[in-house]
């Protein structure tokens, strides 16, 4: 399948939320004829804005990717419960919790009205669909829209809306899963077969993301008839990267030898590096972004300023292990096998 981002190599680099992706980090993906994605989640309108403005003045084409709320609200008991599970941990690192649940729609509103008035080329979603009216708005505008999906009904969904193309998100991926079902169970799905059923089932151009570890898994992906493969926790270590050394030194920390899927930081699902908090409160962590977002988030802070990887969301994807420092220039063209 041609590669839908025009550019000589077929690799993505991913929106990493929470500050990891950077200006420098875009500039470096594309300078290695890769094409990078920019994060709008967690971000105030003036501070993307100002981002996009920059990558523009440098001619560098991004696209975006903005979170789709979370429509359900979480259930106020269980959240106080979660909380109280959670004192304990925040009394180590002299914190408090928010005792009332935050619900915010990260200025989506806002967000959708800075992309209509200035169009990236290329939008993408996460976390679910938006509605038919902003989709219509950001076409109209200009831009091609790509669905992260991690099922083929999802994929189904995103095209009967009219979804331009989607990203197939596999099971190994880091950082936040993007299903549409927080609920749900996040069974075990293979990227490359994820892929293979989504354009068997929608014929959608198909981004292939999780469990990159190097360029034997791009060309598979791009054999199962990805348009490009997205890369995220092999660039966290990179120069460019605005990951936290904390984060970037667990990556290569012999300590962790594992990733798992946890609620625990969220209420959504995410792949990290398995660590005590993890353990500890995987099994009662209720459903509920972006409400234990905001609750966790005093906690992962205080515990990113000390060091405490015991107690800080260290957000990897399975192929973790092959992540390296140096420029990020060198990974994207590595991964397409360019040396």
């Amino acid at each position: 399948m041609p590669n839908i981002f025009g550019t000589d190599v077929p690799v993505v680099g991913a929106p990493l939320g929470g500050g990891a992706s950077t200006v420098a980090l875009a500039e470096a993906v594309t300078g290695a004829s890769g094409f990078a994605f920019f994060p709008a989640g967690y971000r105030d309108p003036d501070g993307l804005a100002a981002d996009l403005a920059e990558l523009r003045r440098a001619d560098i084409e991004v696209g975006v990717n903005l979170f789709v709320p979370d429509r359900e609200p979480v259930d106020r008991a269980a959240y106080r419960a979660y909380r109280e599970e959670l004192m304990p941990e925040a009394a180590v690192l002299g914190v408090d919790l928010p005792a009332e649940p935050v619900a915010d729609d990260d200025h989506w509103s806002e967000k959708v009205a800075l992309l209509a008035s200035q169009p990236a080329a290329y939008v993408s979603f996460t976390f679910g669909l938006p509605s038919a009216k902003d989709v219509a708005r950001l076409k109209k505008a200009g831009s091609m829209l790509l669905a992260t999906v991690t099922t083929v009904e999802e994929a189904y969904a995103a095209q009967e809306i009219g979804f331009d193309a989607v990203v197939a998100q596999g099971s190994e991926a880091g950082g936040h899963s993007g299903t549409h079902d927080p609920r749900r169970e996040i069974t075990p799905m293979d990227t490359a077969a994820l892929t293979r059923g989504v354009i068997a089932a929608t014929g959608l151009p198909t981004v292939a993301a999780g469990g990159v570890d190097g360029s034997t898994r791009v060309t598979e992906l791009l054999h199962s008839g990805a348009t490009a493969v997205a890369v995220g926790t092999l660039l966290l270590r990179t120069d460019e990267s605005g990951a936290s050394t904390v984060h970037k030194d667990a990556l290569a920390s012999p300590r962790f030898t594992a990733t798992a899927l946890t609620r625990s930081f969220t209420g959504r699902p995410a792949r990290g590096l398995l660590n005590g908090f993890m353990k500890r409160h995987e099994a009662s962590a209720p459903v509920g972004y972006p409400a234990l977002h905001h609750l966790t988030r005093p906690l992962r802070v205080a515990a990113a300023k000390a060091g405490d990887t015991d107690r800080l969301h260290l957000w990897a994807g399975t192929g973790f292990r092959s992540a390296r420092t140096g420029s990020a220039r060198d990974v994207i063209r590595d991964l397409a096998a360019l040396g």
